[in-house]
């Protein structure tokens, strides 16, 4: 695997030429718009014919011998991938690289709202390899209970049915184009709307040929929390062995008066589903100050949290496909997807920076007088956010959402992990 950072002054042609790796493959693989413009900061993504690397954190009683067979590699090849490791001396909790055959298996789930239906088919027949379920994003509820679609999705239904991809209806408590606290909560406090909202997503789920359910209710009042728990235990009796996906907010501790996160009981959620999926996204949130949208540090916060309350074989985090543009002044956000922003940078010239404790791109730039703080994701941010699914041997990923073209994640994903199918 190779990451290249452009530096000033270099092209793609010498880049090309210094790694022996096609120019036009190189354009490729990392969505740019021609071969002759790049800016300084640039990460580009060369994927090579070396062993994957795996990632390990040393636990008591590991030898590094004992590694290498686990790993079907070679003492010499471990130690070459860490300069400066004792092979006498291994230090618990340390991190090591492992060049391996054996690839990091992961669960993953692509989310996708239906609208251009043509262009989410080809992303499909594109992706199918990588996706192990689709959370169909078209489904809501009213406010005695009763699910219903709101955008037709039946070819997509199909389309994931013959590639090997599981469908999830995907339900949120989302009405006038935001979600709705009160929606929720009145739902939820009352046994026979809860009822009524089971029993219809388990129809729809059945006549619409899904294979689960991907729960996804947001800002659930705090007073809900018992209900909800009880909700997805009686949902997830009634859907027998279909799967009961459940989205939550990031947290790193449990608040339960929390407006957000309160509701959410982790331990009682993981007991329930069959997968659970933190939202390790909108650290820098719309509107919000100019941040990382989801920097590694505050991400393996989450996650060492959450496998003290769920169990990792079933826990996923989420990554952004998307990035956000800020006017520093005013907050103001736009969304646009991580090849759109790597592309604009480039476009208007302005050098990437990466900021080395969040693991993360960015770059400022100028629009008349309003300055503008654009924070994304690139090859480097991705790489460290696997690198942490396999540390804490997570269940796997979330990818919100995959009409935002991320090239080089998915290359990576393609060349280094094996996506698991059909694993309930």
């Amino acid at each position: 695997m190779a990451v290249h950072v452009v530096r000033q002054g270099e092209n793609l042609w010498g880049i090309s030429k210094m790694y022996a790796f096609p120019l036009q493959i190189l354009k490729e693989v990392n969505g740019l718009e021609s071969t002759t413009s790049l800016v300084p900061g640039l990460a580009l993504y060369l994927p090579d014919t070396l062993l994957p690397i795996r990632y390990y954190q040393i636990k008591a009683g590991n030898h590094i011998w004992q590694l290498a067979n686990q790993f079907n590699t070679s003492v010499t090849a471990i130690l070459k991938a860490n300069p400066g490791l004792n092979p006498n001396r291994l230090v618990i909790g340390q991190i090591i690289a492992i060049p391996s055959p054996i690839k990091m298996e992961i669960v993953t789930l692509g989310f996708i709202v239906p609208s251009a239906k043509e262009e989410i088919l080809s992303i499909l027949d594109t992706l199918a390899n990588q996706l192990t379920y689709l959370a169909v994003v078209a489904y809501s509820f009213t406010e005695e209970g009763f699910a219903f679609n709101e955008i037709e999705d039946s070819d997509i239904v199909s389309k994931c049915n013959q590639l090997n991809i599981t469908p999830l209806l995907m339900i949120r408590n989302f009405t006038n184009g935001d979600f709705s606290a009160e929606l929720a909560g009145r739902v939820l406090e009352n046994p026979a709307y809860r009822e009524n909202l089971i029993a219809s997503i388990v129809n729809l789920t059945i006549q619409r040929g899904f294979g689960g359910v991907s729960i996804d209710f947001e800002f659930i009042p705090p007073a809900r929390r018992q209900d909800f728990n009880k909700f997805l235990i009686d949902l997830k009796r009634a859907l027998g062995i279909r799967v009961l996906h459940v989205n939550v907010h990031a947290k790193t501790a449990d608040i339960p008066t929390n407006r957000i996160i309160g509701a959410y009981d982790y331990l009682a959620i993981g007991n329930a589903a069959d997968i659970v999926a933190v939202m390790t996204i909108d650290y820098g949130y719309p509107t919000g100050p100019p941040d990382p949208i989801a920097p590694i540090t505050w991400m393996e916060q989450v996650v060492r949290y959450s496998i003290t309350q769920i169990n990792p074989h079933k826990l996923q985090i989420a990554l952004p496909l998307y990035g956000y543009d800020k006017i520093s002044l005013t907050n103001t956000t736009h969304a646009l997807s991580v090849l759109a922003a790597q592309n604009q940078a480039i476009t208007i010239g302005q050098p990437i920076q990466f900021d080395n404790t969040a693991k993360s791109p960015w770059y400022r730039y100028w629009k008349g007088k309003e300055e503008h703080v654009v924070w994304f994701e690139d090859i480097r941010s991705y790489i460290e956010k696997y690198k942490l699914m396999d540390v804490y041997q997570l269940l796997g990923t979330t990818f919100w959402q995959l009409s935002l073209p991320a090239p080089q994640n998915w290359e990576y994903l393609n060349k280094n992990i094996s996506v698991v199918k059909n694993i309930i």
